[in-house]
């Protein structure tokens, strides 16, 4: 199974999947976030319809996913180790919930990959951080998989070749990912109890 392929689109239809665990728990002054409930009903959609929900690609996007091989290679060369390419990883004990990392490396570490546009390149250069949207998806992968750390890639071509490859690792944070478990949990929850009414509701105006 190949990430992008019809099969991998299956496989994860109506899952939480790690890349949106931050909308999940994304919050406001007043409560959750717009975000969680786009998420929800995303995910409703894809459970009631069977088909998966068609998200729009831009082209920062398709920049990220032409020069993701050209990144992998630069880390493989950084670190001296060889990326094992996986698809999809079920969370252990939640079910409908998953991961598909960029890419396991050794026994115990995975790697995140982004081609942003220059200007957030070139700021993640300067300060070195890593969005919490990243660490929560990279936190999430690490839940699903057992693995201890994350190395986050941020790989920009367009620059001089000093400046192209910034990478710093994350380790595994196991209160973080029980709070994320904990949410997680809930979210699916009532997105179950959601699916369940509507069916009900549906089928007796039928």
């Amino acid at each position: 199974m190949i990430q992008g392929s019809d099969e991998w689109k299956a496989a994860r239809l109506g899952k939480v999947t790690a890349s949106r665990v931050a909308d999940i728990v994304a919050k406001t002054k007043s409560g959750p976030s717009a975000s969680r409930a786009n998420y929800m009903a995303d995910l409703i959609a894809e459970r009631l319809t069977g088909a998966p929900t068609e998200g729009y690609t831009s082209r920062e996007m398709q920049w990220g996913t032409d020069n993701e091989g050209a990144a992998r290679s630069a880390y493989e060369w950084y670190r001296d180790a060889e990326v094992e390419q996986v698809a999809i990883v079920e969370h252990p004990f939640i079910k409908m919930s998953a991961a598909s990392p960029d890419g396991l490396v050794s026994d115990d570490g995975l790697v995140e990959i982004k081609c942003p546009n220059t200007a957030t390149h070139i700021d993640t250069l300067l300060h070195g951080g890593v969005p919490l949207k990243y660490v929560t998806q990279m936190q999430w992968q690490m839940a699903c998989t057992s693995r201890l750390w994350c190395d986050f890639v941020s790989f920009d071509p367009r620059l001089p070749e000093a400046m192209r490859l910034f990478v710093t690792r994350i380790e595994r944070d196991d209160k973080y990912i029980l709070e994320l478990e904990a949410a997680v949990d809930q979210f699916l929850v009532e997105l179950t109890a959601k699916v369940a009414a509507l069916t009900v509701k549906y089928a007796e105006a039928a």
